[in-house]
């Protein structure tokens, strides 16, 4: 099944570092959140994604145009200038790059690459968030219930700690460690089927806004709950946290 990635916006919520890398090209552990995501993909047995172009698309284009080099031994003939490549690498994927305008929003960006999609069952995320969702199951939910469209809910982890204070005023527990959400939210890992592209207008659709409210009020959009590991990266302090999980060996997301 292809997967979609919207890899294409400006990422001003990250801004200290997104003025000269696009978003799915800030790295955790030394590769690309980007590569994070396929990888979950991947290992479910999901290898061909089409990956929505836009903000400094080029530096996406030199990342996978020179990815076995990257992952590779190498040897070097200065003089001639030849270079031998040594040892396969294990990524085995199909990706396709393609411009889909700087200024375009996410309705519009996926309209663009329909004919890449084809007449098929098709799957769609965002290429700044990670998960430890079971990409299986989420398929199995989606043929299911025989909608158009399935968007993965997901509650995000609270930005603070928690505090219980009495009437007094007092402090009666302190929780440093953040609390999940109350509230559920669109965490993409979306399953669709071709029939939503009759959703899509023109380049300013915005995909969360007018497609997903028409799906919704048509019956045809389902939500699959996903209670695991999710986590966007839209401010430093998310990639910080990010960092932190995979330096310490501690990473939900990591199913390969």
């Amino acid at each position: 099944m292809k997967t979609v990635i919207f890899a294409g916006g400006y990422g001003t919520r990250l801004q200290e570092v997104t003025v000269s890398t696009p978003k799915p090209m800030v790295e955790i552990g030394h590769q690309p959140i980007l590569w994070h995501i396929m990888k979950s993909y991947a290992a479910f047995g999901h290898k061909e994604f089409i990956v929505t172009l836009g903000y400094k698309s080029s530096v996406i284009k030199d990342y996978f145009l020179n990815y076995k080099l990257k992952n590779s031994s190498l040897s070097i003939d200065l003089k001639s200038n030849n270079v031998d490549v040594y040892g396969d690498i294990a990524d085995d994927w199909h990706v396709h790059l393609i411009e889909t305008g700087e200024d375009t929003l996410t309705g519009g960006r996926l309209k663009r690459v329909k004919e890449y999609v084809g007449n098929e069952t098709f799957m769609l995320t965002y290429g700044d968030g990670v998960s430890d969702i079971d990409i299986d199951k989420l398929v199995a939910f989606h043929k299911s219930h025989g909608k158009l469209a399935t968007l993965s809910a997901v509650r995000p982890p609270a930005k603070f700690g928690a505090l219980d204070i009495s009437d007094s005023g007092a402090v009666e527990h302190f929780s440093e460690k953040p609390m999940h959400g109350e509230v559920s939210v669109n965490g993409g890992f979306f399953v669709l089927e071709p029939e939503i592209f009759d959703y899509l207008d023109g380049d300013q659709t915005s995909f969360e806004r007018e497609p997903l409210e028409r799906l919704a009020a048509d019956g045809q959009l389902m939500a699959y709950e996903h209670t695991g590991f999710w986590q966007c990266m839209d401010t430093l302090r998310d990639m910080k946290a990010l960092e932190a999980l995979w330096d310490g060996g501690n990473a939900p997301w990591k199913r390969w």
